[in-house]
């Protein structure tokens, strides 16, 4: 008999299984079940896109591609980034493509981190920060965000996490789960504290494009800072393009050609058809961008009138497309509020605890659903909160 225990290295073993994926469990099989919980366009991929891949496969483009991505690729990332963001990344040495947003944050952590590096994290926030830092032998330092500073790292609670051992610093904005994101003045403050330091950032910008009423600023471009960040991003959400796993990475040439020599033996290059398919969309997506941005506006403005009329007081995001109302008044905790909205009334959002201890009292409801769905999830939400005030009455 196999003793797995033993065999299997302690450090997977300690990572938690997500918080995310039971709620999708007990939602499989009903019939009627309403998920806001999985964080995915509900959007098709841009048909366009999608032409651009099937038109490779019937050329025959399926081989190899060089181990950094399609040079073609590369300038089209270079051109977008300077257009979108204003910042300069050269196509040779400054970008590297990756399988989804969430390589380039695995090769970040695994080329920077030596055993007993800290790296702080602000929570809420997407559930791979900790585990993947965790692997590289580095320590996890959980900073929680605030409410009322609308869930904003602030630089006096950066500066209190610091410590000789801190390596990087995580920047998770827009913000998965709360919605919240970091302006200029705010990337202003962070900066000043990190300039002297040896610390890195790494700027999971995943959702850059889907910011409300301000646009999306990153801390590369910020003075003495550029130097210092490493940038993530990816197409899955700006574009719709979940499934067809692409992202890209882009930094100082001293990040990037470790991160792209680890990239070449882990994963030799990103999927072919995908490459070609995200070229089209870097050059001709905008307007993509622009149609899905206005719609899921309306269905965030929807979503938080709605919490709000259900007496569940909800910040509203203003990047991503999650809210993050507060269900503390239920009297229950996030797991329990959950657990039972799914059994008593086929719902699934999901527990803010899921995405660290600063999540508790809240859940997260995506609205990347439709609007009959999101009106159904409301109804079904305002008869069990009902039921929660008759229970406590």
């Amino acid at each position: 008999m196999m003793n797995y225990d033993q065999i299997l290295c302690r450090r997977i073993q300690d990572v938690p299984p997500s918080g995310i994926r039971k709620y999708f469990d007990l939602l499989e099989g009903m019939d009627d079940g309403i998920s806001l919980g999985i964080g995915e366009p509900d959007f098709p991929t841009p048909w366009h896109i999608r032409d651009a891949g099937i038109y490779s496969l019937e050329k025959g483009f399926t081989k190899y591609t060089p181990n950094a991505g399609l040079s073609d690729l590369r300038r089209a990332i270079s051109r977008y980034m300077k257009r979108r963001f204003d910042l300069e990344y050269a196509p040779i040495g400054q970008i590297l493509v990756t399988v989804g947003g969430s390589e380039g944050l695995d090769l970040a952590f695994r080329c920077l981190l030596e055993a007993g590096d800290e790296v702080i994290i602000p929570t809420p926030s997407f559930v791979c920060y900790g585990p993947l830092a965790s692997m590289c032998h580095g320590v996890p330092v959980l900073v929680e965000t605030k409410a009322e500073n609308e869930f904003k790292l602030t630089a006096d609670e950066l500066r209190a996490a610091i410590t000789p051992r801190t390596k990087a610093l995580v920047l998770p904005f827009p913000n998965n789960p709360t919605g919240g994101i970091m302006g200029r003045e705010d990337l202003e403050a962070i900066a000043e504290v990190l300039r002297g330091t040896g610390i890195m950032v790494i700027s999971d910008e995943i959702y850059a494009e889907l910011t409300y009423g301000q646009h999306h600023v990153s801390m590369a471009n910020l003075p003495d800072m550029y130097e210092r960040t490493i940038v993530i991003n990816g197409f899955s959400k700006a574009y719709s393009m979940t499934g067809w796993r692409m992202g890209y990475v882009c930094g100082p040439k001293e990040i990037i050609g470790p991160m792209t020599k680890l990239h070449q033996y882990g994963i030799m290059s990103a999927p072919t058809t995908s490459q070609y398919a995200a070229i089209e969309a870097m050059d001709n997506g905008d307007r993509d961008i622009e149609n899905m941005r206005e719609e899921y506006d309306g269905r965030r403005r929807f979503l938080v009138d709605g919490f709000r009329k259900l007496g569940l007081s909800c910040f509203e995001p203003r990047g991503a497309f999650y809210t993050f109302p507060c269900v503390k008044s239920t009297g229950l905790s996030s797991e329990e509020f959950c657990e039972r909205l799914i059994v008593e009334e086929k719902v699934a959002v999901i527990p803010g605890t899921a995405f660290g201890p600063g999540g508790e009292g809240y859940v997260r409801a995506c609205y990347a659903a439709s609007m009959r769905d999101l009106g159904e999830a409301l109804a079904r939400m305002g008869r069990f909160v009902e039921t929660l005030r008759k229970e406590r009455s």
